[in-house]
């Protein structure tokens, strides 16, 4: 059945396999019996055909993400080339790339390359990238980011609304989804107008269980579960406008998810031939961890945002209040090798996070002298982010005495992260005439925090910053035709510096401070495009050039990190601290080095006939860190990065680095992991099939070019590779119903995406005792594997949505 499926879901939709824009708006059919597509935008505070404004945006609709059954935000890249998203293992943060640079939130704290905007208010990344339902429209936009909204961002913001209530009609709609690889989603939403026209309230919600990314144990112990991930959610939204220039808005959103996974294992055999044989060959297909029991992440969200928007004589006044608290905790297993058989060595992490912000606007409605456009603003934002963190060392006994593990010590770690930011700014737009518009913003920015740690009660490091900086960005576009524009425009940013924490080495040296401490990061960006209205207003044709600097931007090194010399605290088996020794550790630290980006965006897309469009679009960025010194393995002192895959012994180490722990290296390589080269395909054909059901088929395909991944891993190169997503199925022609069969991921592509150079190694077993009680030397033991990420599986699935009343 599955294989009938997938074949006609192939060839029904093969024809298909071509782009439409993401998020195509349609209005009525013209005259010519074409459907000419309008997408409306407020990247600039105020609503505009995306085919006005002068930068580059990716929109999509809530129709573009039913048709594609995205059920993940994750999946929102997969219309917006160029753009990866990504969630952390642990569930603690999340990951926006976009224009050839890199983001951890392990690297860049709390300060994203891209920001996030939920109904026009700042939140985390790792509030956003989960399951989602009741959306309006999403807003990819791309660039530095600052003069008109929230935060300061250098690649660019993503705007998320949620649907609104309707004042007058009542309606709601239902959607199911279940596919072959263990997943249910329901989603559902209720509007009910209080006082018609005045007043109504918007209810909606979210159940979701799937398999996560089906990675189970190779070996399976009791009570062990299968991988899974269950997510509930519920929204409520009120709105009230008792009169024309007033408005009153209030959401409420909570989110509860709970996963169980296990980190995927590849024997390194499979890319080194001169790698250890592992016991089981394990492929990336296989999708096996050599983990017993399984990674635990706990999340919950609690969302409230408000809005309140005033008008009078032609001027708007809005003020937008967000507050969110996040509370995370997980465990992730230290003993990667997989040494201690049958007991977990556990790190715990706990972390709950509340931000606030408010931000108040004033702007025009009505052109000032006819000619200008204004937006000023002030922002303040606050964050207390806490963590606390729990590691277990493995205290053994040498092998003269039985090798028995003689106790486990655990080492607390409590972090407090205080960040406070008040910002002033201005965009100012003036109209000369019909087709000439310049526009210029500044903001000026004062971020202070704090940051603190301590170790089992002691205090190491109480951390300050105190920041001020300007920003600016300006544009110019003329419209030599109301079909055809050219646009250029510059921009600045700002992102705070940040305090690494990870590395709890009691004798750190100057160069490993250096990598734990970074300075702010600027940049500059200069774009040069032009957008294209062809046929009428059936086609579209844009395309971008841009060029971004930046100084100290933190680049994090990737996989499994740096070997450093770690010096810990020894204790004996009642605990108690007996002198220090020292080991071999690893840890991601983070460079500050000068970058430069070079990118050209492009998108076509055209309605061929009456209910089939087409089109394309793609970017290619490539970004460059230039002579920068960063941290790296470098055992030959030859200052080029290792390719190193097993940890080198304490005495190769200490000949490598001496008295600085850990080794540096002047490069000029890629500043991202990304493949340059995205490249996104839609397209959807529908047809009458009586007068009261439409069919349809659809086609979604995402290719990937090559990626050179790290230089100092000669292993983790991905070749190119494309994703196709395939949907046929049948409709209302109102839009009341739909039901649809889909596959994604329909030719089982599997790529192993990232794979660390280094082996899975566990450094647990490092202390023993001698008779007297003093202490030997510290050890550590490979695994022949090493960890990765892969593609998402394939799944064939269906998708049941009803709609009624107000949608």
């Amino acid at each position: 059945m599955k294989r009938m499926t997938a074949y006609y879901l192939m060839g029904a939709s093969m024809a298909a396999l071509t782009v439409s824009t993401p998020a195509m708006a349609q209005e009525a059919p013209q005259d010519g019996g074409f459907d000419a597509a309008t997408i409306i935008v407020q990247a600039r505070r105020r609503e505009e055909d995306v085919q006005d404004v002068p930068a580059v945006i990716n929109a999509v609709t809530a129709a573009s993400i039913g048709n594609l059954n995205f059920r993940e935000f994750t999946e929102v890249k997969s219309l917006a080339p160029g753009l990866e998203l990504t969630t952390n293992a642990n569930g603690i943060g999340g990951n926006a790339r976009l224009r050839g640079v890199n983001f951890d939130a392990n690297a860049s704290g709390n300060n994203g390359t891209v920001e996030f905007y939920f109904n026009d208010a700042p939140i985390s990344a790792g509030a956003i990238l989960q399951q989602m339902y009741d959306i309006g429209q999403i807003e990819v936009q791309r660039g530095p980011q600052g003069t008109l909204r929230g935060r300061a961002s250098p690649s660019g913001s993503i705007t998320i609304t949620a649907r609104k209530p309707d004042l007058n009609q009542f309606g709601g709609f239902a959607d199911w989804t279940g596919n072959d690889i263990g997943t249910l989603n329901f989603k559902g939403g209720l509007n009910l107008p209080i006082i018609e026209g005045i007043a109504a309230i918007r209810v909606s919600g979210l159940w979701d269980e799937n398999e996560a990314d089906r990675v189970r144990p190779l070996v399976r112990t009791a009570g062990a579960p299968d991988p899974h991930s269950r997510t509930k959610s519920y929204r409520v939204t009120g709105a009230i406008e008792p009169a024309d220039w007033i408005k009153l808005e209030g959401t409420y959103q909570f989110m509860d998810r709970e996963a169980r996974t296990y980190d995927q294992a590849i024997s390194f055999s499979e890319v080194n031939p001169a790698a250890p044989v592992s016991p089981v060959l394990l492929t990336a297909k296989d999708r096996l961890s050599i983990q017993e029991t399984p990674r635990i992440v706990n999340q919950t969200f609690d969302i409230y945002n408000w809005r309140a928007e005033v008008a009078q004589w032609g001027q708007r006044l809005i003020y937008q209040g967000q507050r969110t608290k996040q509370q995370f905790y997980s465990t992730d297993n230290s003993d990667d090798a997989n040494v201690f058989i049958g007991r977990d060595i556990n790190q715990i992490t706990q972390t709950v996070a509340k931000a606030t912000s408010h931000e108040v606007r004033l702007q025009n409605e009505e052109r000032v002298f006819g000619m200008f456009d204004y937006v000023v603003g002030f922002f303040d934002s606050k964050l207390t982010s806490p963590t606390n963190l729990s590691s277990l060392t493995v205290v053994r006994l040498p092998a003269s005495f039985g090798g028995s593990i003689a106790s486990i010590v655990t080492t607390n770690v409590a972090r407090g992260n205080e960040t406070h930011e008040q910002s002033f700014y201005g965009n100012l737009t003036a109209h000369l005439g019909e087709k000439t518009e310049l526009s210029g913003g500044l903001r000026q920015i004062k971020y202070t925090s704090l940051s603190r740690l301590a170790v089992n009660g002691n205090a190491l490091t109480n951390d300050t910053q105190d920041l001020k900086k300007l920003i600016y960005s300006a544009s110019v576009k003329h419209n030599f035709s109301p079909d055809f524009l050219v646009y250029a425009a510059t921009g600045s940013s700002m992102r705070p510096g940040l305090n690494v924490v990870g590395d709890f080495n009691i004798v750190k040296s100057a160069l490993e401070n250096s990598f734990l401490n970074l300075p702010p990061e600027t940049s500059k960006s200069y774009e040069l495009g032009f957008k294209s209205t062809l046929m009428g207003g059936r086609a579209r044709f844009n395309g971008t050039l841009y060029h971004q600097t930046y100084k100290n931007f933190p680049f994090r090194v990737p996989n499994n990190g740096v070997y450093y010399i770690n010096t810990v605290a020894v204790r004996n088996a009642a605990g108690a601290v007996t002198g220090t020794a020292q080991q071999v550790a690893a840890f991601n630290f983070v460079g500050a080095v000068p970058v430069e980006v070079n990118g050209v965006e492009g998108e076509f897309n055209v309605e061929v006939a009456r209910g089939f469009n087409v089109g394309l679009s793609a970017s290619y960025s490539l970004g460059k860190i230039k002579g920068g010194n960063i941290p790296c393995n470098d055992l030959n002192k030859d200052g080029t990065p290792d390719a190193s895959n097993a940890a080198p012994t304490l005495a190769q180490l200490q000949a490598a680095v001496g008295s600085n722990n850990l080794a540096s290296c002047n490069v000029s390589q890629r500043a991202s992991f990304m493949p340059p080269v995205t490249v996104t395909l839609q397209s959807e054909y529908h047809t009458a099939i009586s007068g009261k059901v439409d069919g349809f088929v659809r086609g979604l395909v995402n290719y990937n070019g090559k990626s050179q991944g790290d230089p100092g891993n000669s292993f983790d190169q991905v070749g190119a590779y494309a994703l196709t997503n395939l949907y046929a199925g049948i409709r209302d022609p109102d839009g009341g119903w739909e039901v649809s069969l889909f596959a994604k991921n329909l030719f089982d592509t599997t790529k192993v995406l990232t794979r660390t150079a280094q082996l899975f190694t566990s450094y647990q077993q490092i202390t023993g005792f001698t008779a007297t009680g003093a202490t030997t030397a510290a050890t550590t033991v490979n695994s022949p594997y090493t960890g990765g990420t892969v593609t998402p599986p394939r799944e064939f699935g269906v998708n049941v949505r009803f709609y009624f009343g107000s949608r």
